[in-house]
């Protein structure tokens, strides 16, 4: 009984910490060592619980929690391989910069590296992938532990939410017997709450003034926007680059396609654009001005990899180093819409140019071909899934898009509105894994949600539907069935055609209705537009898991995608043309 005693004062604490801090989102994976803290957890009226048996769906859960709340997630699972199971989400979040607080049950200390059942090494699992980490005390009686146990958890909140933001992780060492008491309660004895007051970047008003009187002299500048979902920026960004007179690379990630307050500077067919060589040698800037992850557009990257005397600032409010091109000239620590604030609010007056003109006259044009060339297609082809899912999504809703091809097609065919669509990707580690997790989590916080995922993609991480079941959650999913990995066919690796299907292609031949149908979802599968255009119209009013899929060929979707880009091409050398 003293244990228990001592067991349930020391935990409870480090749940009133994790409330104190702000958590309100856990999810949890089933097991015994971890029962304490899980019954804990449970007990208490102001945490929301989510269990995800999975540990691999359930760390990619929290994480799509995390990512459309902008707010920390606890995650806590039992001992061995379940924390491993956990690597692939907390490799994202690091890289994503998404606070999650996971903490692993472990043996005690007599029972690490003897043979024990359920065992492993798990000090410093998560290597360098977290900001912190630490192996936590066995619990004892006592007020100073619980202390200890209660400021702990307040920490783990604290840096993970610092700059930059990412996961932490908490390891649990239990003995036996692990059941805590809760009647009477446990929470009923609490010390005042250690409050956390995490602050901004700022920069120097000296150093803002001088970057104002450099900046507002140049005529060619670009503003490129890369992943970024921080509230308040896509206003801020859009003033500046009104007052600096400079065309904004919007990202389908930088929420800025749309969130459009002026139609004058954003640009959102770069990618196509920036596939013409003519363009590439004519459209040199001066300065590039960088927020946010590195875009997703390749054209672009080589675009920027291949310029020569360039100023290429980088600003950062996470100040951290993305810049895996090594072309920066100066790394601004800052938080982003404060710095495009304070920097416009330097320049008195807003500037026209026709380096300005000619980027919006391009990206008219490659909006205008690439309609053109997709409006009359009856094909079922993943590019204009993506075009005419852009046309159909209701105001205020969400997107969460898979990688390898939905996130590029996304690139070109989701163009600049006014509808507050939110959009959202794994974009940290580009995996394929854990996307259907990741949405359903994001699902809890935001409706309606639309997921356009790959078939290998859906097909890694079906194991993430059972929590649409669970929950009740609302979700529908556009699966783009191309019978395999599609963007392996825009490769180097196609032109080898003897071994290409066998390690690339990949085909499995599944037919999804039974997986959907043992979730107890509802399936459309596609085969016109108007279907798609009816599903689409029906799925906003849908209750639970709904997939729809879209068959595909992988050969005829590589040839429609290359033509189009050769259209365009066409269009922007002709105009480039014209001007010169």
């Amino acid at each position: 009984m003293k244990h228990q005693e001592a067991l349930t004062q020391y935990l409870a604490a480090f749940v009133t910490g994790l409330v104190h801090a702000g958590i309100k989102d856990v999810v949890i994976s089933p097991g015994s060592r971890s029962t304490p803290l899980a019954m804990l957890m449970a007990a208490h009226t102001d945490l929301r619980i989510y269990m995800n048996i999975d540990e691999r769906s359930a760390g990619f859960f929290a994480l799509g929690l995390a990512k459309a709340s902008r707010k920390p997630v606890a995650l806590l699972c039992t001992s061995g391989t379940a924390a491993a199971n956990y690597y692939p989400a907390v490799v994202e979040a690091s890289l994503s910069r998404i606070p999650l607080i996971v903490l692993t049950a472990d043996r005690p200390h007599e029972l690490r590296n003897v043979g024990a059942p359920q065992a492993i090494d798990q000090i410093h699992l998560y290597g360098h992938h977290v900001r912190w980490f630490t192996d936590m005390a066995l619990p004892e009686e006592g007020r100073a532990q619980a202390n200890y146990a209660e400021t702990s958890a307040v920490r783990a909140v604290k840096e993970a939410t610092g700059l930059p933001k990412g996961p932490v992780h908490l390891n649990f060492p239990f003995r036996e017997p692990l059941i805590p008491i809760l009647n009477p309660n446990p929470f009923s004895q609490q010390r005042p709450p250690l409050l956390i007051e995490n602050g901004r970047l700022l920069l120097p008003i000296e150093s803002i003034k001088k970057l104002a009187e450099e900046w507002q002299t140049i005529e060619k500048g670009l503003i490129v926007c890369g992943p970024i979902d921080e509230l308040g920026f896509s206003e801020s960004v859009q003033n500046l680059a009104e007052k600096l007179g400079f065309p904004i690379l919007a990202d389908p990630l930088s929420q800025l396609r749309s969130n459009v307050v002026t139609d004058n500077h954003v640009i959102d067919s770069y990618d196509a654009i920036l596939k013409s060589e003519k363009a590439v040698e004519q459209l040199k800037p001066e300065l590039i001005i960088r927020f946010g992850d590195m875009p997703v557009s390749k054209p672009l990257s080589l675009f920027v990899k291949n310029l020569q005397d360039l100023q290429y600032v980088i600003v950062d409010g996470g100040a951290g180093w993305r810049e895996p091109n090594h072309m920066a000239t100066t790394m601004i620590n800052s938080d982003e819409a404060i710095f495009c604030d304070d920097l416009a609010a330097q320049i008195l007056e807003s500037k026209k140019s026709k380096w300005l003109k000619m980027w919006l006259e391009m990206d008219v044009i490659a909006k205008d071909a690439i309609s053109t060339y997709m409006v009359p297609s009856e094909e079922l082809e993943e590019g204009k899934a993506i075009f005419e899912l852009a046309k159909l999504l209701p105001e205020d809703s969400t997107v969460f898009v898979g990688n390898s091809m939905p996130i590029r097609d996304m690139d070109t065919f989701f163009h600049k509105n006014k509808s507050n669509i939110r959009v959202m990707a794994n974009r940290g580690a580009n995996g394929i894994d854990g996307v259907v997790s990741s949405a359903l989590g994001a699902a809890v916080h935001e409706r309606p949600l639309f997921l356009v995922i790959g078939d290998l993609s859906f097909f890694h991480d079906m194991n993430g539907l059972l929590a649409a079941k669970l929950h009740k959650l609302n979700i529908n999913i556009i699966l783009l069935n191309n019978d395999g990995g599609g963007i392996f066919s825009y490769l180097p690796q196609a032109k080898e055609p003897k071994y290409f299907e066998l390690l690339y292609g990949t085909p499995t031949g599944l037919n999804y209705e039974h997986a959907v149908q043992m979730y107890h979802g509802q399936y459309t599968k596609i085969f016109d537009w108007d279907g798609f255009k009816l599903a689409i119209l029906e799925a906003v009013s849908h209750e639970g898991l709904n997939v729809i899929e879209i068959p595909t060929d992988r050969a005829k979707n590589l040839e429609s995608h290359r033509e189009m880009w050769q259209h365009v091409s066409r269009e922007i050398n002709n105009y480039l043309q014209d001007v010169e």
